[in-house]
């Protein structure tokens, strides 16, 4: 194909995205769209304008006028701010385009350098209170979880990492052999470690009714052929590894920055700024660490009939089916 023919963007397509969500380059591109902040900005008026707009399209009662390019943003407002699977509203703290400015100053507060015991809880269930808020409103809605799967989710994530990070501060306060630098270095790093193994704790739980009792895969068409334990556990697993990688570059890359900037003689004579350069390392990590680590996996993901279960290969010829990951 001669590529000076491909225009961009590509035709409409109802329920798509302007990239080939077969490439990561593709999904990067998508996700960087959906954690856009300006998207936060939208007001009702402008969200009924694109959801009328695209509800004209469906109908086939839309203006020639019309272009490709409006579809394509009017599609985008809306997957930024309304759940796919419940067609409402995704509260303006826990959406894709809110995370990294409503949770910045939670991990600003995790890399705080030599805390107490007491801090270090704080932020932890800070940070897990937003994430379990954050799996709850992004979560596969096509099946209801009960109450006692949130709550399960919630105290699991929060008592696995505070656990963790408290039992790692206090293992650090008591190693023998290193100097005071060396442990504070260490101590920056607790943070990983606690919010990694809580939030693979956390999706479990609060997806456990989803493993239970499956959730939905449909055809090319958006046919619902089944509810599939098999594709709840790949879309778990999958979930569950995002998070990890999320948490990898915040948590990892702003403590080898900060410790390296911290010796030179600019922070040494200006102490006050270590705090707003913190802050911006942590934004630049976060802002570029969330897309890549959404776009790992697609959201709506395609998984083999025949690895489903027989009463779901019975009732299609489809070699492949589909399901929403969730986020």
């Amino acid at each position: 194909m001669d590529d000076s023919k491909v225009t961009f963007p590509p035709p409409f397509k109802l329920g798509g995205t302007m990239y080939d969500q077969s490439t990561f380059k593709g999904r990067l591109f998508h996700f960087c769209g959906l954690v856009d902040p300006r998207s936060l900005f939208v007001s009702d008026t402008r969200l009924k304008a694109a959801t009328d707009l695209l509800d004209s399209y469906q109908k086939g009662t839309i203006s020639p006028a019309v272009t490709d390019k409006e579809l394509w943003e009017a599609q985008r407002i809306k997957q930024s701010i309304i759940h796919p699977d419940t067609g409402q509203k995704v509260f303006m703290p826990v959406r894709m385009s809110g995370f990294i400015p409503f949770n910045t100053p939670v991990v600003v507060g995790l890399l705080l350098p030599n805390q107490s015991i007491g801090a270090t809880i704080l932020w932890q269930w800070l940070n897990q209170s937003h994430n379990a808020w954050y799996n709850y409103a992004n979560r596969n809605a096509t099946k209801p979880t009960p109450t006692s799967s949130l709550l399960m989710g919630y105290f699991g994530a929060v008592g696995s990492a505070v656990s963790i990070a408290v039992g790692l501060n206090v293992g650090l306060s008591k190693l023998k052999g290193f100097t005071p630098e060396v442990k504070a270095l260490l101590g920056r790093f607790v943070p990983y470690p606690a919010v990694a193994s809580a939030n693979v704790c956390n999706v479990l739980l609060m997806r456990y009714s989803s493993l239970s009792s499956g959730i939905d895969v449909y055809d090319k068409t958006g046919t619902v052929i089944g509810s599939s334990q098999v594709a709840a556990k790949q879309a778990v697993t999958f979930t569950a590894l995002t998070r990890v990688i999320l948490s990898a570059p915040i948590l990892l890359i702003p403590p080898s920055i900060m410790a390296y900037l911290e010796k030179t003689k600019f922070l040494r004579k200006n102490p006050r700024l270590r705090l707003p350069i913190h802050t911006l390392v942590i934004i630049a990590a976060f802002g570029t660490a969330l897309p890549v680590a959404t776009a790992a996996f697609p959201q709506e993901s395609q998984i083999a009939t025949a690895s489903l279960e027989s009463s779901i290969q019975a009732k299609t010829s489809d070699e492949f089916l589909y399901y929403n990951k969730g986020l």
